[in-house]
């Protein structure tokens, strides 16, 4: 557990999004944690991989060194500084730079060009803001979803806050890819009305290369979850030349078939997009699939992906759909 400066325990989230409607039944609020042990090729939020706060640089936002330096004034290290302008232009900072993490730049800036990946807050601070909205909740059947990275890094603070939830008689769904010890797993499922996750493929190997993490814990935390009577929504995410292939989707249909039966409330077979990557620029990274990758287009993608659906829904039985928008069969 992580405590702030006043001792008060505090989980690490990097974006708080309202009126939501993808992730949960209803309109939410969407809370994303900070921290990931997987790194998926795909992955379009790489600002949440590391569990540690980050500084994001967005260049074309800064008037520029001369007009302003707000930052390098605010800087503790002077000319030492890691903040570098190369032919006026604000350069990312270095994971292995000299910066020791102040974020006073960030704070300093005005124009919105240095920006805090991860922000401290408790659970009285989400609560607030989470009230704000309690009367759409109960309109609409949404409530709160917890996001990330990965919700199970700081388990011990989602424990608090969707207890805190439930007090309130708020409508709780987490989202986890469920790489996280069964134990764990076990203290947040009481808490939780839907669990959201995903099987990105069933082949071991090639779900380690795609992701940088072995799928058998996390296969056996989707068939505990739906063991306990936890209510299921399973996502896919349709990734061309990587598991979009029939046979990949079937061994995922027959899992869920066999391991998660009743408890499945929805297969979700989500298209792939090339989303994130002015994010991996903000952090000096490269996008792990390559600039240079190129997804099929629409005409292409749309019918493949309607045909993975209808094998699952007609050769599993399964409550398969196509992409995340329409309504939970609940």
């Amino acid at each position: 557990m992580r405590f702030n400066i006043a001792g008060q325990p505090c989980g690490i989230v990097t974006n708080i999004q309202k009126y939501t409607i993808h992730d949960g039944p209803g309109i939410r609020t969407e809370i994303f944690f900070k921290g990931c042990p997987m790194h998926c090729l795909w992955c379009s939020n790489p600002e949440c991989i590391s569990p540690a706060q980050e500084l994001g640089v967005y260049p074309k936002k800064c008037v520029g060194a001369e007009n302003c330096g707000y930052c390098l004034a605010a800087c503790p290290l002077g000319g030492d500084s890691p903040i570098k302008f190369i032919d006026g232009e604000l350069q990312p900072v270095k994971p292995d730079s000299r910066c020791q993490g102040c974020f006073r730049c960030a704070e300093a800036c005005p124009s919105g060009a240095l920006k805090l990946w991860g922000k401290e807050m408790t659970v009285p601070e989400l609560m607030k803001i989470i009230l704000e909205d309690r009367s759409f909740y109960l309109k609409t059947g949404g409530g709160v979803t917890l996001n990330g990275g990965e919700v199970m890094v700081q388990w011990e603070f989602a424990e608090q806050l969707l207890a805190a939830c439930r007090s309130a008689h708020i409508s709780t769904c987490v989202e986890s890819a469920l790489l996280c010890p069964t134990e764990h797993l076990e203290r947040i499922l009481p808490l939780t009305d839907i669990l959201i996750t995903d099987i990105k493929h069933m082949d071991s190997a090639l779900h380690r290369r795609y992701t940088g993490a072995d799928n058998t814990l996390i296969l056996q935390n989707i068939a505990r979850a739906a063991e306990l009577g936890t209510r299921l929504v399973v996502r896919t995410p349709v990734v061309p030349e990587h598991n979009d292939s029939p046979d990949c989707i079937r061994a995922i249909c027959a899992f869920l078939r066999d391991k998660v039966g009743a408890a499945l409330v929805q297969y979700q077979l989500l298209p792939y997009k090339k989303m994130g990557t002015e994010k991996y620029d903000t952090l000096g990274q490269p996008y792990p699939m390559g600039e240079d990758y190129k997804p099929p287009e629409r005409e292409q993608w749309e019918p493949a992906l309607l045909e993975l659906t209808r094998i699952a829904a007609e050769e599993f039985s399964l409550p398969a759909a196509a992409g995340s928008s329409g309504k939970l069969p609940l």
